[in-house]
C-alpha cells in the first residue's frame, strides 16, 4: 500500500465565500459562479474526503477503518481510533458569524441531549452535530481580518461611552436606554460576571433597539472617524456589519471583541469557548474533527443565545500571534496545546526536506509544486507523488521508519496529530 495518496475533497458553497479565491488557488474553473467558502480535508461525515486510488476511490474514513495501524500508527490509533482533525481551506469574502465552539464535556452532553430530543442531524436549530470539541488554528494565506476574544470590560465600557455620545439626542428612547443598560452591566462584579451580564443584556434588547442601533451605527461612522480617529477601524467595521446585517445587535461586536489583522503566514490559535468571527481573507484552518458551532450574530442562521452563553469562556482573551522566526525556516510548526492536531508549514527551495511529523497527516500545497518520495523500508524503489498548487494528499503512519521527503519549489501546509513527536 502507498504511504502518500492524493485526496479528492468537497467544496462548501456558503454565502460568505468567494467565487474566485479557492478556484484560483486550485487552478480550477468555477463554472456556476457559486461562492466557494471552504474545502474540507478529512473524515467528517458532513464532508468526507475520498482517496484518489484508480478503480476504487474509497472514502478516507473507510480506508482508515480497514487499515487503522497502517494509517494512524499505534499511538494515534489507541487514543483516537480515527483521524482526529479536520483540515480546511477557508475563503471569507464576507464575515462569518460571531461564534464559539464547545469543549469536550459540553459537546458530548449537548450531542446526547439533542439526540434524545429527536433532532435530526440536519435540523437547522441543532447546535451539536457531533460529540467532539472544536479548538482551532487559523493561518492566513492572504491579509486576513478577524475578531477574537473579549476586550477588557473597562475597554468595552470606554468604547461604548464614546459610541453612545449622541444617542441621547436621537428621537425615541429605545436606543439610549439600551446602550445605558449595556454600560451598566460592565460595572457588575469581576470580569466574568461583567462580560456575561453584558452579553445577556445585548441578546435581550428588543427589536426596536436593534433597528435604531443599525441606523445609529451607520449615521455615526463618519462622525466618530473624525472625532476619535484612533478607533477608525472599529467604527468602520461596525458600520460594515450594520450594512450587511441590519437589525442584528452584533453589529457592535467590534466594540467588545478584539480586532485582529494577520499577514500571510501568521496564525492564531483559539481554544474552545472563545467568541470570535472571521471577517475577510483566505487561510487554512485546522481543528478537532467537529462541526459544532454556537452562533452569536451576524448570520441568518439559528442563534441559540442561551446555549452560547452557557459554553462561553467569559474572560478577556487576546490570541497570541503565531509566526515563523526570521530568517524563515524550511519547516515551522505553529505551537498549540491541542492533542488532536498540529499545523506545520514547509517551504521548499529545490532541495529535499524531511517530513516534520511521523503521521498520519494531510498536506495541502498552496504555492508551486511538491514531489513526495518515500522508501518502503525494504530497499525497494521509492514511491513518488507530485502535488500541484491546490492539491492535497493523505500521508499514512510510516512503516519501518519510511519517512516521506518532499522536494521542489513550493509552500505546503501539514495537518498532523499532536500526540506524536516530530520525526528527526
Amino acid at each position: 500500500m502507498r504511504h502518500v495518496i492524493k485526496l479528492i475533497n468537497q467544496i462548501k458553497t456558503y454565502a460568505w465565500g468567494s467565487p474566485q479565491w479557492i478556484p484560483q488557488l486550485m487552478d480550477r474553473k468555477n463554472s456556476t459562479g457559486e461562492p466557494w467558502a471552504e474545502l474540507w480535508m478529512g473524515v467528517h461525515p458532513q464532508g468526507p474526503s475520498v482517496l484518489d486510488i484508480p478503480g476504487e476511490q474509497p472514502l478516507l474514513s473507510d480506508f482508515i477503518g480497514k487499515h487503522p495501524e497502517w494509517c494512524l500508527g499505534e499511538a494515534a490509533g489507541r487514543e483516537f481510533g480515527a483521524l482526529p482533525f479536520l483540515f480546511k481551506l477557508l475563503a471569507a469574502a464576507k464575515p462569518l458569524s460571531v461564534q464559539a465552539h464547545p469543549n469536550l464535556a459540553q459537546a458530548r452532553a449537548g450531542f446526547d441531549r439533542e439526540n434524545n430530543a429527536g433532532l435530526s442531524p440536519d435540523d437547522p436549530v441543532r447546535n451539536y452535530k457531533d460529540p467532539h470539541h472544536k479548538p482551532e488554528i487559523l493561518c492566513a494565506l492572504s491579509p486576513f481580518r478577524a475578531m477574537c476574544g473579549f476586550r477588557e470590560p473597562e475597554a468595552i465600557l470606554h468604547l461604548l461611552k464614546t459610541f453612545s455620545r449622541d444617542a441621547a439626542t436621537r428621537p425615541g428612547t429605545a436606543l439610549n436606554a439600551g446602550l445605558t443598560r449595556l454600560r451598566e452591566t460592565l460595572g457588575t462584579g469581576e470580569d466574568e460576571g461583567a462580560l456575561r451580564h453584558f452579553l445577556t443584556a445585548l441578546f435581550d434588547l428588543p427589536g426596536e433597539f436593534r433597528r435604531e442601533l443599525t441606523v445609529y451605527t451607520l449615521e455615526q461612522e463618519l462622525i466618530l472617524e473624525k472625532a476619535v480617529p484612533r478607533h477608525t477601524e472599529i467604527w468602520q467595521t461596525a458600520a460594515y456589519f450594520a450594512r450587511l446585517y441590519p437589525g442584528d445587535p452584533a453589529v457592535i461586536a467590534p466594540l467588545y471583541l478584539n480586532l485582529i489583522s494577520l499577514a500571510p503566514g501568521e496564525a492564531i490559535y483559539l481554544p474552545a469557548g472563545i467568541l470570535h468571527a472571521y471577517i475577510e481573507g483566505l487561510g487554512v484552518e485546522l481543528m478537532a474533527d467537529s462541526d459544532n458551532v454556537l452562533r452569536g450574530g451576524l448570520t441568518p442562521k439559528h442563534v441559540d443565545a442561551e446555549e452560547l452563553a452557557r459554553i462561553l469562556e467569559c474572560r478577556p482573551f487576546f490570541p497570541a500571534l503565531l509566526r515563523p522566526s526570521k530568517p524563515i525556516p524550511a519547516v515551522f510548526t505553529y505551537p498549540t496545546d491541542c492533542r488532536e492536531f498540529s499545523l506545520s508549514v514547509i517551504r521548499g527551495k529545490g532541495e529535499a526536506v524531511s517530513f516534520p511529523v511521523a503521521g498520519p497527516a494531510i498536506v495541502l500545497v498552496t504555492e508551486g509544486r511538491a514531489v513526495f518520495s518515500c522508501d518502503d523500508g525494504t530497499g525497494g524503489p521509492a514511491e513518488t507523488l507530485t502535488l500541484e498548487r491546490g492539491e492535497s494528499a493523505f500521508i499514512t503512519f510510516p512503516e519501518k521508519g519510511a519517512i516521506p521527503r518532499c522536494s521542489g519549489s513550493f509552500t505546503l501546509y501539514v495537518a498532523g496529530t499532536g500526540v506524536l513527536p516530530s520525526a528527526s
